[in-house]
């Protein structure tokens, strides 16, 4: 059974940017984790307790294995040793062999350094004589999802295809009312974006909707036949 570990900078991200893959992976019957760098607050329409309601709400439809909130500053996010060996503890714990963690160009500072965190954490997991809990471990893979504030266009490394899993997607998306539905303005905004983005990378593979992942590093197939 594959673990994947999926990592955000605020409760909601990875929802946005990789919701469908998840719905996958645990239809697959993958182990699947969700840690977030920070609580996300402050924000204008949110507080600390209904940030956590929206992600326990989210993190239950989503049917995923556990979810970790770590205490870092939301806005200030920075790039520490101790922030990195706060994510290399979760990583010792959880064992995974897939990391997904957001894209690395982005107009948030939290965003950008929370896959410097945690790409750095990775290589910290693995280190002997340490004082990180855990035993060390290295996982082989890290790919990265899109999340991104700048309206770019990336060419991903594979494309997803999450036809049946979008419109629950949609649906956790919409959990985060506080983000991302504050009034019916901003949901259709915010809903019109998702559509359109997963409709266009979908419509690349042929299929209804997808989502995009990219990776620093080639990707190997076994088969040829694993091209969708």
């Amino acid at each position: 059974m594959t673990t994947i570990l999926a990592v955000g900078p605020h409760p909601d991200d990875v929802e946005a940017g990789m919701g469908g893959g998840i719905l996958k992976f645990v239809k697959l019957g993958y182990e699947v984790h969700i840690l977030d760098m920070t609580n996300g607050e402050p924000t204008p329409y949110g507080n600390a307790d209904i940030r956590k309601k929206e992600w326990e709400q989210s993190t239950a439809m989503l049917g995923i294995k556990s979810r970790t909130i770590l205490d870092l500053p939301n806005r200030y996010l920075i790039d520490t040793i101790e922030a990195r060996k706060k994510v290399a503890a979760v990583i010792r714990q959880i064992r995974p062999e897939i990391i997904f963690l957001p894209y690395w160009i982005d107009a948030h500072p939290d965003h950008i350094q929370t896959t410097q965190i945690g790409e750095a954490a990775r290589f910290y997991a693995k280190l002997t004589k340490s004082d990180i809990p855990g035993e060390p471990c290295y996982p082989p893979y890290i790919f990265y999802y899109l999340c991104s504030h700048f309206r770019l266009h990336v060419t991903p490394s594979f494309i997803l295809d999450i036809s049946s899993e979008f419109e629950k997607k949609l649906e956790i998306a919409r959990t985060y009312q506080s983000q991302f539905a504050y009034d019916e303005a901003r949901w259709e905004h915010i809903s019109r974006s998702i559509t359109a983005k997963c409709r266009y990378y979908g419509n690349l593979i042929r299929v209804d909707y997808g989502e995009p992942y990219m990776s620093r590093e080639q990707i190997g197939l076994r088969d040829i036949r694993d091209i969708v």
